[in-house]
């Protein structure tokens, strides 16, 4: 079965010349009708082999396909093809196996959405995809989200300000401070982590980039100043050395913990971050290293580890840990 982007567009070329009762269609015309839809559709000249047309005729007959009737009429010593039932048509014939499963998956991406502020038009595109697709509508997938996060409602205004190029005025309260302040942004990324939604724009007055919770945002309005669009930053890479969405400027560093063999299954198979590797397995624990920026998101998931994890190296780090865990005893100690 053919699987590459262009099987759709061959499989109604050959549905039209299978269709045209009035033209006899060889396999070289077959090929170039291939060619030729291609080429319409993508704007480049393509050169579909021969072997490609038959795979695709024999899926347009398969039970997993279209179960089309595809007849090989002999005119001396070549063969021409047409459709058994002149009344056959791709377009008249339902969802194939292969389709159906490309709109359930569509689905399940949906659902990541439906319940959202501003996304309300999730649930009405997932009915009429649900009816398409012939299934019952039953939920058998959920990811986490808190519907009741403030600012969920900034993300269809901050996405199309990302999607469109425009400049937004943002009003922001930062964490401890009672006073907002407004700045001027050029939005680029919208990123969720710890069921929080995180904004990453350059502010106009600085060219610095800010990283926003949307949570505290308080207003967005769109500007007409020109937009600086992002040319420096990947952001397929810029988390890659951080837990979390706080990158600060400062040196990747090895972290060498020590894990309790309770835990390690659980760490083993939900590592802490992507550069962790096993360095020995010992009696009772196990000791992995890491390669990374330390920041707040990486120091608490240790702490919420508890006495399964303990920082060996760097000492900095081991030092900071032991602060932390000090000053959450103090607040028991006066506990009666």
């Amino acid at each position: 079965m053919a699987t590459n982007k262009h099987a759709q567009i061959r499989y109604h070329a050959l549905n039209d010349c299978f269709c045209n009762t009035g033209r006899r269609f060889y396999m070289e015309d077959l090929i170039e009708a291939c060619n030729q839809a291609i080429s319409d559709h993508s704007g480049f000249d393509m050169e579909v082999r021969r072997r490609q047309v038959f795979e695709d005729i024999k899926f347009m007959e398969s039970e997993r396909g279209y179960k089309a009737d595809i007849v090989r009429h002999k005119d001396g010593k070549r063969v021409y093809y047409r459709y058994g039932d002149p009344k056959f048509s791709l377009m008249n014939r339902s969802l194939n196996a292969q389709e159906l499963e490309q709109v359930n998956e569509v689905l399940i991406t949906l659902s990541r959405f439906k319940g959202m502020p501003q996304f309300e038009w999730i649930a009405d595109i997932s009915s009429r995809l649900h009816s398409i697709s012939g299934r019952e509508e039953v939920k058998i997938i959920d990811f986490a989200q808190n519907q009741f996060l403030k600012g969920l409602d900034l993300i269809t205004p901050i996405f199309n300000a990302i999607f469109f190029k425009r400049v937004l005025s943002v009003e922001y309260l930062r964490f401890n401070e009672k006073k907002s302040f407004k700045m001027v942004a050029h939005p680029y990324y919208l990123k969720q982590y710890n069921l929080r939604w995180f904004l990453f724009a350059k502010e106009d007055s600085t060219g610095k980039l800010a990283n926003l919770a949307l949570d505290r945002i308080i207003g967005v309005t769109e500007l007409s100043n020109p937009y600086r669009e992002n040319k420096e930053i990947d952001f397929g890479e810029y988390f890659e050395d951080v837990v979390g969405v706080t990158v600060l400027k400062k040196p990747v560093e090895k972290i060498r913990l020590w894990v309790s063999e309770r835990l390690w299954p659980y760490i083993e198979t939900k590592p802490i971050h992507e550069s962790q590797k096993q360095l020995k397995q010992v009696k009772d624990h196990i000791e992995v290293e890491l390669e990374l920026i330390v920041n707040y998101e990486f120091t608490s998931q240790l702490l919420s580890h508890g006495d399964g994890i303990r920082v060996l190296e760097p000492q900095s780090l081991a030092e900071e840990m032991k602060e932390k865990i000090t000053a959450m005893l103090a607040r028991y100690q006066s506990i009666a």
